[in-house]
């Protein structure tokens, strides 16, 4: 377990929903990995990212998928990508990703509470 940290921390995690809207094979990666562009509503936009979620998921599964993803950290270079968000999962029992997706179809650019 980490850290106990405050109510006031946990709010300052910025996690929202958005709808893949494009994702690609990344061959530059050093593990396999997707490219991927997320919709996250009109406050927020579309936003870059790359994911190690190749064992679980194809580009074209990932497309139109609700997906969770941390909006508020700053961008990071992971090869030629600069990816803006983190796109959130868990392992599985081969410690392989399984994306974190609202059990519902809800809006995107929604705030996890």
């Amino acid at each position: 377990m980490s850290d106990e940290i405050s109510f006031d921390d946990f709010l300052k995690v910025d996690v929202r929903v958005g709808k893949v809207v494009e994702a690609e094979e990344f061959p530059e990666a050093r593990k396999p990995a997707y490219k991927m562009r997320i919709d996250f509503g009109s406050e927020i936009g579309i936003k870059k990212t790359s994911a190690q979620i190749t064992k679980h998921y194809t580009p074209e599964s990932l497309v139109g998928k609700l997906v969770m993803a941390v909006v508020n950290f700053p961008p990071r270079q992971i090869g030629p990508v600069r990816s803006e968000v983190l796109t959130l999962g868990a392992p599985d029992e081969e410690g392989e990703v399984v994306l974190l997706t609202p059990d519902k179809d809800v809006p995107v650019g929604g705030r996890l509470y």
